[in-house]
């Protein structure tokens, strides 16, 4: 039968479980976050970010500071590529979050449950050379017509940090144009495993520290902007030229974010020494 993905369990994790789930974490980056009364437990928002390189490691921290703070877990929609690997999408159901479809997120919204969303989905997590804290959002608005359609605010936010943890040594264009590549595509093992899609699903080949794929121990900074109202819009959630001004907005205040978290991180003298070395290896 295969993996029956449950994307509304019940089974999902306490707060002191997230908390000490992302303690390593924690630990390691030293997460710093602003703006987080603008997150109001008791209105139900759709929360829209950057998606940082391999995109892994900075959600939970956010989520979990979240979660210990409001009781709230938000529940973030995530690729549906996430699924094929055991284990791994078995913690995704228990930390709250749904494969990325406008089903499940329609039905998140009825319950009144605080979402999560990456517009730039895989294509922004496989970042390019030079793609630091850039949107890669296409021409997508779904989450726009979502959040019209269930009169859902938008909650703008922003992660500074997890894009210099590594170098990109070789990006999808480079691993596309190789011999390996090409033998790849004439063998439809690309295509066979989901990961062409002009590259989008071909993640980089990183450098982290010194040689290795260990990442730098950057600083996450978060920031939560905010929230964009959708009354404007409403009854217009099929309607292109009001998704495309509301993703606008949406894009703009995220940028503004990154932009304050970027220059926040130039004046920040509060770190150590030997972080400094580590980040410079």
């Amino acid at each position: 039968m295969g993996y029956q993905h449950q994307p509304f369990t019940t089974a999902l994790i306490s707060q002191t479980g997230m908390w000490r789930l992302t303690a390593p974490l924690r630990a390691y980056f030293r997460p710093r976050f602003y703006g987080l009364e603008n997150f109001d437990p008791a209105k139900p928002t759709l929360m829209v970010g950057n998606h940082t390189l391999f995109g892994i490691l900075d959600v939970p921290l956010l989520l979990a500071r979240i979660y210990r703070d409001t009781g709230v877990l938000v529940r973030a929609l995530a690729d549906h590529q996430h699924y094929y690997v055991p284990l791994w999408r078995t913690l995704l159901d228990r930390t709250g979050a749904v494969e990325g479809t406008r089903e499940n997120c329609s039905e998140l919204m009825r319950r009144g449950e605080h979402v999560l969303v990456f517009p730039g989905g895989a294509r922004e997590v496989a970042k390019r050379k030079g793609e630091q804290y850039q949107l890669t959002w296409k021409r997508r608005t779904g989450f726009c017509a979502m959040a019209i359609q269930h009169h859902y605010n938008i909650l703008p936010f922003a992660s500074v940090g997890p894009d210099d943890m590594y170098d990109i040594l070789l990006d999808a264009e480079d691993i596309l144009h190789s011999p390996v590549g090409k033998l790849l595509r004439r063998a439809g093992l690309l295509e066979k495993h989901g990961l062409l899609r002009g590259g989008d699903m071909l993640m980089p080949v990183p450098r982290g520290l010194g040689a290795s794929i260990i990442p730098r121990p950057e600083t996450f900074y978060f920031a939560l902007g905010e929230p964009v109202t959708v009354a404007p819009f409403s009854g217009r959630h099929d309607d292109q030229d009001a998704l495309f001004e509301l993703r606008d907005q949406v894009a703009y205040a995220i940028q503004d974010l990154i932009g304050e978290l970027l220059l926040l991180r130039e004046t920040d003298v509060d770190k150590s020494w030997l972080r400094r070395l580590a980040n410079q290896l």
